[in-house]
């Protein structure tokens, strides 16, 4: 009786021209309400309640990122109602023809939008880069590091611009990236986005010190020049490590020790880098077994890749 309840609640929240139309804008990408109120032409109060009602049936999940609230489409690939709307003709189709070349400006103005934030800190990053050696090499430092193993269910923390997601996405049979600013994630979609389809992950708005997933939920674990960020060095890998599943892998990207105060006076950096040693004791103390760690050098500073196992047989993962 409970399918039946719930094949009504699904039909009814789909009869509406409005909410069938939602859900097709939501089968190209994730959306704020005011993007699918722009896109539709309508207001965000009657979009609302139209998500209200899709919300209610279990079609979409609504998500709060700041100011914003994103919605995603939760009708899974190969479903059955997916399928009726591939299959959709007549005025349905030319009604949904009109709502994605409103779409595609709603995907320029987000690109701008993001080339302009970044553009203003285009010669700060460049600064931090001259420091470093080249991001090619160390990419290839976290390639080989994660390599001969299923990636499975990949959680990038502190995804920033996504790269990591760009990298790794394909390989893993789930991703998300997690980032405590709205302005970061609005970067990391815009690149998704360009990446298209061979990049599927999805994005959240969360803090690395609690992160929004469950216990044992991933496989993989990057915190890519994320943790001379945290006050709390210790709490941010014990909070990764939560999340890691029996036969997990957690990777940590960062700076070696090093004396550039300016890093912390000019870019907000909390440590100063960190030592082998100390890495060593954080991911013992967080119940995982450390790996011999790779170092990048090149330019003032040297990148190393610290990576730690949760023991334990790793649960198979559906692709």
């Amino acid at each position: 009786m409970a399918d039946e309840i719930d094949l009504l609640a699904l039909f009814q929240a789909l009869a509406d021209e409005s909410r069938l139309r939602i859900c097709f804008l939501l089968t190209e990408m994730e959306l704020t309400v005011g993007e699918i109120a722009q896109a539709l032409g309508q207001s965000q109060p009657r979009v609302s309640r139209h998500l209200r009602i899709l919300d209610e049936a279990g079609i979409v999940t609504r998500r709060k990122e700041g100011a914003w609230t994103f919605v995603t489409l939760d009708l899974p690939e190969g479903s059955p109602v997916r399928a009726l709307m591939a299959a959709a003709g007549g005025a349905t189709a030319r009604a949904v023809a009109a709502d994605a070349r409103r779409l595609e400006a709603i995907r320029i103005e987000r690109a701008e939008t993001a080339s302009r934030w970044f553009n203003a800190r285009s010669e700060q990053w460049e600064l931090l880069r001259a420091l470093h050696a080249p991001e090619e090499e160390v990419e290839a430092a976290i390639v080989a590091a994660l390599a001969g193993r299923p990636l499975g269910r990949l959680v990038d923390v502190g995804t920033g611009t996504g790269r990591m997601l760009e990298l790794f996405a394909p390989g893993a049979s789930e991703a998300v990236g997690i980032d405590r600013s709205p302005d970061m994630l609005r970067i990391a979609r815009v690149r998704l986005e360009a990446a298209g389809e061979a990049v599927r992950a999805s994005l959240r708005q969360g803090d690395m010190f609690a992160l929004p997933l469950p216990d044992g939920h991933a496989d993989t674990v990057i915190l890519h020049q994320v943790l001379h960020f945290a006050h709390q060095p210790r709490a941010a890998i014990d909070e990764a490590a939560r999340i890691l599943g029996p036969g997990g892998r957690l990777v940590l990207v960062d700076f070696e020790a090093h004396g550039r105060e300016e890093l912390r006076r000019d870019h907000g950096h909390q440590r100063l880098g960190f030592a082998d040693e100390a890495i060593e004791q954080l991911i013992k103390l967080a119940g995982l077994a450390p790996r011999p760690p790779a170092k990048v050098a090149g330019g003032e500073l040297t990148v190393a890749v610290w990576t730690a196992d949760r023991p334990g047989k790793a649960k198979r993962r559906a692709a």
